[in-house]
């Protein structure tokens, strides 16, 4: 009885240890254990989110009017610029990839933040510079038809200094503002699920100022004084994160995460020839004192890799525990089999990425060819129908976290309300309800264009558009949120940065997809008869290319949810189970 008292006396007082400190591998900025009342949650989440704000402010306040300035500072033809837009919008979206790699192995989050924003300044310091300097404007007035070959080269270096930025920026602080919610604390882990909803609210809350007021400023004012308002936010917002620095969690960087996966694979090649154990017991595992990830349970697939954490008999024991390119953990063989596992998913999302690269190019230009005053002195720019996206994304978000998880927890018993990989399915069908609706709302511009050849389509009112930006922004509110939240959770915690950088290779890799589809689809419609993509928009056919996307998405979804079914989510050991072998 004495025993039994003693042991629960000892569990208490370990949980009130857990209660007062973080035991999630993080550091506090003095390098200490983080106190959990005075680190991390809502109060550091948020002041990551603020520079969050201020970056899709820029971002998409330079994104949207790109293919305008493109089209009508710099006399590109339609074709030409929906290009250069989407070149920019995929470098822009895969050089998160070096850049996660470069914290989560080298620099750390909060380093690479403050390196990448240093950068991310620059480019915009250049692009106030291109429009505010007159050497380097466009051009010395307003009726020239080519621009300055300086202006060319500076503008372009600016907005891809912005990409590089951006590659740094994204990765790391979305990662870094998760990391500061203890996966292994109950309350604080259910704060996690809500707070990817709440980082796309603030997120989306830049884009809305973005693409009204700095598109309007850009339309109404001048280029120049949208660049100037643009630099000084971003600097203010630097100030305010680093302001934070004492608030925040920080992961300790022990490894390269790719140089593990490369040791899991040499030494299962190695012992390619070795039997399987016959109990996962007998695989080789670390204690998580002694190392820097949370232990995972051993899974049955992709059994080839087991044998990496196989002991050799005929090798030294001790040499071969000091030797990872020998012999690895069942958790770094776990983490290798979730990278690989996550490829299908990966793949089948893109088709999603290639319709949401339709609205900020195409989409963007259809409202530059309709009527867009409200009264007779005030005009809507086009690109700002972007932030009806915005808003739709807003208001599903807060509906999800707030109405619709608290029911579906009820109704399904799963503490997320539904699956993440569910999520992204259902942004999926709304992606595939944008294009068809796009494609509808293009066909009957055209007819009105056939009808009246000199007023156009200027008698059709912007706000045809309102459906499929509003659709748009619905699905994004599903399957850009889940695909944050998927990359960010299933990827090994060593490698989180990266893990937000797959997520948005999607969209880079599906604007690069975009660009390559136009030009197949443009070849081959010119060689059949009549290209769908015209030198402006009049004579071009979006609404068959929209019916194409909708098609290839729909049969895509088909494929996903056959993926998504047969997916096994990463399966983490409890902190308080003593044998590493016991799930």
């Amino acid at each position: 009885m004495e025993n039994i008292n003693v042991e629960i006396k000892k569990k208490e007082s370990v949980e009130i240890d857990e209660q007062k400190w973080v035991y999630d591998s993080s550091v506090d900025y003095k390098g200490r254990v983080p106190l959990r009342a005075s680190t991390g949650g809502w109060k550091a989440s948020f002041l990551i989110i603020a520079i969050e704000f201020s970056e899709r402010l820029s971002y998409f306040g330079i994104a949207t009017s790109l293919i305008i300035y493109l089209t009508k500072v710099m006399h590109q033809d339609l074709k030409t610029a929906a290009k250069s837009v989407n070149y920019w919008t995929g470098v822009t979206t895969l050089m998160p990839l070096l850049g996660g790699f470069v914290a989560d192995a080298y620099l750390g989050r909060f380093y690479t933040v403050l390196a990448s924003t240093t950068v991310y300044l620059l480019g915009l310091l250049l692009l106030t510079m291109s429009s505010v300097v007159p050497s380097l404007k466009p051009c010395g007035s307003d009726l020239c038809q080519e621009p300055r070959k300086v202006h060319v080269v500076i503008f372009f270096f600016a907005i891809y200094l912005i990409s590089i930025g951006t590659g740094g920026h994204k990765p790391s602080l979305e990662s870094f503002g998760a990391d500061q919610f203890d996966d292994d604390h109950p309350q604080e882990k259910r704060k996690k699920m809500s707070f990817f909803n709440w980082w796309s609210f603030g997120l989306c809350s830049g884009v809305l100022l973005g693409v009204t007021l700095i598109v309007y400023v850009q339309d109404h004012v001048s280029w120049a004084v949208a660049d100037v308002i643009l630099t000084l936010v971003m600097a203010s917002s630097l100030v305010i994160f680093c302001a934070g620095r004492r608030y925040y969690r920080y992961r300790k960087i022990t490894e390269s995460p790719l140089t593990t996966m490369l040791q899991v694979l040499v030494a299962a090649t190695r012992k390619r020839h070795l039997q399987h154990p016959s109990s996962p017991a007998y695989l080789h595992e670390t204690q998580k004192s002694e190392t820097n990830r949370r232990i995972l349970c051993h899974t049955k697939r992709l059994k080839f890799l087991d044998k990496a954490a196989i002991f050799d008999d005929s090798q030294d024991s001790i040499e071969q525990k000091q030797n990872p390119w020998r012999l690895a953990s069942v958790t770094k063989v776990e983490e290798l089999k979730l990278l690989i596992n996550m490829i299908p998913i990966w793949l089948t999302t893109l088709p999603f990425g290639i319709c949401i690269a339709q609205s900020s190019t195409f989409f963007i230009k259809q409202g530059a060819t309709l009527n867009r005053k409200i009264t007779h002195d005030l005009e809507i720019p086009p690109a700002s129908m972007y932030g009806l996206g915005a808003i739709g994304m807003i208001l599903t978000v807060t509906i999800y976290d707030k109405i619709l998880v608290p029911l579906l927890r009820r109704a399904t018993g799963n503490e997320r309300g539904i699956s993440i990989l569910q999520r992204i399915g259902i942004g999926m069908i709304f992606s595939i309800a944008t294009m068809i609706v796009a494609a509808l709302v293009e066909r009957k511009r055209l007819k009105i264009v056939e009808k009246s050849l000199f007023e156009g389509s200027m008698s059709m009112s912007v706000f045809w558009l309102a459906p499929q930006f509003l659709i748009v922004g619905i699905g994004d509110g599903f399957a850009l949120v889940g695909l944050q939240e998927y990359f960010y959770d299933q990827v090994p915690d060593t490698m989180r940065s990266l893990g937000i950088a797959f997520y948005l290779s999607v969209i880079g890799a599906a604007n690069f997809i975009s660009s390559i589809l136009i030009t197949i689809v443009d070849n081959i419609t010119e060689n059949s008869g009549k290209s769908w993509f015209g030198k402006d928009l009049n004579s071009s056919r979006l609404d068959y290319f929209y019916f194409l996307l909708a098609t290839i998405t729909a049969v895509n979804l088909c494929i996903y949810v056959f993926v998504a079914r047969s997916y096994s989510y990463k399966n983490v050991q409890s902190r308080r189970t003593a044998d590493v072998g016991n799930c």
